[in-house]
């Protein structure tokens, strides 16, 4: 009876032919009524099973349910398929009246909300049922729309293949359609934020899956308050019922202004109740006031408030450090890769894998690729490939977020199957050349060293990658050694071998050192952050799973009580609630076995992948190329002098000028969060020429919102910082071509500074 009650609540369509179909159904297996009987099972599924259901699932159901009704005699079997089909007749007369209150409701709020008016503008609508999704495609298709559905009964598939739930995904965010019709198999797993207006056509009975279905819309990228519209029938007991569920979580929520009320539902009313209780409603077991007041009775302002309270509790007391997340915060945004990086990657990539790229120049880092090349399609057989597979051409695309988002562009990033192989093609083909290594001249050094990069990675007990990172030393002329950070390269000019190398080159890797000061200090760091998290879900399954099997031990004793009394089905249940029992024994045992393994660290892999020679630049000491050379004594002024300003503004410095990382300070407000990436430049005397080296520049044209230039003058009597100022790359630099350096007078950067400083 439920079953077809909720297919009323869902709309006349449904209920029509869930009717009709039983009917036929019924018709169809008089014949061999006591077959279906033997084949049904003797356990039906539980509440929260059949919550959990899909709608195929739901149909295969009833088919059983109906098997038992067919054990009786053919007569009241015939009748009941007369009183059907004429149920059915007047479902389709309503239907077809066009009276359907329900029906009627979308449509105006619809036009209230300008759907008709404005093409734009996006709706997701859910249902539980396909015959109500279908009804709706009907309707909203001769009302003039243009729309696309996802239900259980389609495939995963492709973005470019028609009738998938990744092509209807897609068509909706690109505009296409403009109304997407769903089931709850669409409840998860898609992100559909350029829409912020849903509607429920009907609700379900587990509130956890309405938090599903908002999730979907109300997420990470949303910049539009969401919009959510329950259609409720309020002349069934289930609509009345539910209509005063809503209503007084709205009236709680008001109260407390807190939207929290929402998020803790399913701590009130678990998954199955409104299941359970509706069955008993429509088995007798309950009247209308008893229906009510069950429903309701735990959902008062005294229950959320202190559940809401305790929520907030919870978090005090896991000694919630807003300074560490601040400035976990900026770290993650130091070290981002960032849209110019992935734009300057596939640009120069291209020609190797090959494929053609045509930039768009009026939009950021956004391209046309052009058809995609077999050399890529390779990686998408490989067994370690788990990224979906490459489409023959892409649409336009861009690395840059918000221009995906802002023009439903294809958003190319580090993950993305184009990104991935192409990056995997270029580790391949650069291969040979790594092993072989190269020679660059620098400015900086005055003895040739040797600089070597090694991969190294953590893996677990179960044999997965847990990190994986990239380390570069250097070692000096008299067996110096110090760990470097990859982008040093960037400051140096390729070079020819020479004839005779210098000794460093053929120096001994420093095994033990590396290992002290680089490899163990990095599995301490991943075992650290490993164990913690271990220990975090450990403590979870124990806890979720120890419950559930005291749950499953309760109904073992209920049935064994009923066994002792004869009652029909109780050993039935019995032994699918001791199944259910050794089960979830083994899933435990198999959870604490694997977070055990998860538990232990080793590293491998540890390989040296390339070796680069650094030799004194030739022509370091001509008259105008010294000039670019730092002068120490001078830059350390004026380090000293900036780091004294940034502390005495509150702020939290390091000095990073060691890694050549492009910039020499990193200063964070851990009050406002802002991280300032900071290029320190000494002038000597009251002005000079600034020098960029490629990497200060790149970093600076990559990092336009937090790279700042400080100028410190007059290093050698009383040094004075100027104003600083943020993105320096935009300003006019003289780029000199032999060594690949960027000069700028400091006057033009003082007038500069004056128009565009954000201040100090």
């Amino acid at each position: 009876m439920s079953l077809y009650q909720r297919r009323l609540a869902s709309s006349i369509y449904s209920l029509r032919r869930s009717l009709e179909r039983r009917a036929q159904r019924l018709e169809n297996a008089l014949s061999r009524a006591e077959e279906l009987v033997q084949l049904a099972p003797p356990v039906l599924p539980s509440p929260e099973e059949l919550e959990e259901m899909e709608e195929g699932e739901r149909e295969k159901l009833e088919e059983m349910l109906e098997a038992i009704t067919l054990a009786g005699n053919a007569e009241q079997v015939r009748e009941e398929i007369e009183e059907l089909e004429q149920l059915a007749i007047q479902a389709l007369a309503v239907q077809q009246s066009g009276a359907e209150a329900k029906l009627s409701r979308l449509r105006h709020v619809l036009h209230k909300e300008g759907f008709f008016d404005s093409p734009a503008k996006r709706l997701l609508i859910f249902t539980e049922f396909r015959d109500t999704l279908s009804y709706l495609l009907e309707n909203l298709k001769a009302w003039g729309f243009k729309v696309g559905c996802i239900h259980g009964g389609m495939k995963p598939g492709l973005r470019d293949k028609e009738g998938t739930r990744l092509y209807a995904e897609q068509e909706f965010r690109e505009g296409r359609i403009q109304i997407l019709v769903a089931t709850e198999a669409a409840g998860e797993g898609i992100n559909l934020q350029m829409c912020n207006i849903l509607f429920n056509y009907d609700i379900p009975w587990n509130p956890n899956r309405l938090e599903q279905r908002m999730g979907r819309i109300h997420r990470y990228g949303q910049k539009r308050d969401c919009l959510i519209f329950n259609f409720v029938s309020t002349n069934t007991i289930e609509g009345r019922v539910l209509q005063r569920l809503l209503e007084k979580l709205q009236r709680i929520r008001d109260a407390l202004d807190n939207d929290a009320v929402f998020n803790v539902v399913g701590e009130l009313l678990p998954a199955a109740q409104i299941e359970r209780i509706l069955r008993d409603y429509y088995a007798g077991k309950l009247g209308d006031a008893d229906l009510e007041e069950r429903l309701l009775a735990n959902v008062d302002e005294g229950r959320f408030r202190s559940i809401c309270q305790n929520a907030l509790e919870g978090l005090a007391t896991k000694q919630l450090n807003l300074e560490m997340l601040v400035e976990r915060r900026a770290r993650a945004q130091e070290r981002r890769v960032v849209p110019e990086a992935i734009s300057r990657f596939i640009r120069k990539a291209a020609d190797y894998v090959p494929i053609a790229i045509k930039v768009i120049a009026n939009l950021p880092h956004t391209f046309e690729p052009g058809r995609t090349p077999i050399s890529l399609r390779l990686y998408e057989r490989a067994p370690d490939w788990k990224l979906p597979v490459l489409l023959n051409r892409y649409p336009r695309c861009t690395t840059d977020r918000e221009t995906a988002e802002k023009l439903n562009l294809e958003w190319v990033t580090p993950g993305h199957p184009l990104f991935e192989s192409m990056r995997r093609r270029i580790v391949e083909q650069s291969a040979e050349a790594l092993g072989k290594g190269a020679c660059f001249y620098s400015l900086q050094h005055e003895n040739p060293s040797r600089v070597d990069f090694y991969r190294a990675r953590v893996v677990d007990g179960l044999g997965q990658v847990v990190h994986e990172r990239l380390f570069t030393t250097e070692i000096g002329q008299n067996n110096e050694r110090h760990l470097r950070e990859p982008g040093m390269l960037g400051d140096f000019v390729p070079c020819e071998t020479p004839g005779e190398l210098p000794q460093v080159a053929s120096a001994s890797e420093p095994s033990e050192w590396l290992n002290a000061h680089a490899f163990q200090p990095f599995l301490d760091e991943v075992r650290k952050e490993r164990t913690t998290e271990v220990q975090r879900i450990a403590e979870h399954v124990e806890i979720s799973l120890t419950e559930l099997l005291q749950k499953v031990d309760q109904e073992i004793g209920r049935a064994s009580e009923e066994v002792a009394k004869n009652v029909p089905g109780a050993k039935g249940r019995m032994a699918q609630a001791e199944n259910r029992h050794a089960e979830l024994m083994a899933r435990r045992e198999r959870r604490r076995m694997e977070l055990q393994h998860q538990r232990a660290l080793s590293l491998q892999a540890v390989e040296r992948i390339a070796s680069a020679l650094i030799l004194p630049h030739p022509d370091r000491e001509e008259p105008n190329i010294r000039g670019m050379r730092p002068n120490p004594e001078t830059e350390a002024i004026a380090m000293r002098v900036s780091t004294e300003h940034e502390r005495a503004l509150g702020r939290q410095v390091y000095d990073v000028h060691e890694k050549n990382l492009g910039y020499d300070l990193t200063s964070l407000d851990l009050n406002s969060g802002e991280l300032r990436l900071i290029e320190v430049k000494g002038l000597t005397g009251a002005t000079g020429t600034i020098v960029l080296t490629p990497n200060e520049r790149r970093v600076a044209e990559d990092r336009p919102d937090c790279y700042w230039l400080y100028i410190v003058t007059n290093c050698g009597t009383e040094p004075v910082l100027q104003e600083p100022m943020i993105n320096p790359a935009r300003l006019p630099w003289h780029e000199v071509t032999k060594i690949e350096h960027y000069l700028l007078s400091s006057s033009k950067i003082t007038k500069a500074s004056g128009k565009t400083t954000k201040g100090g």
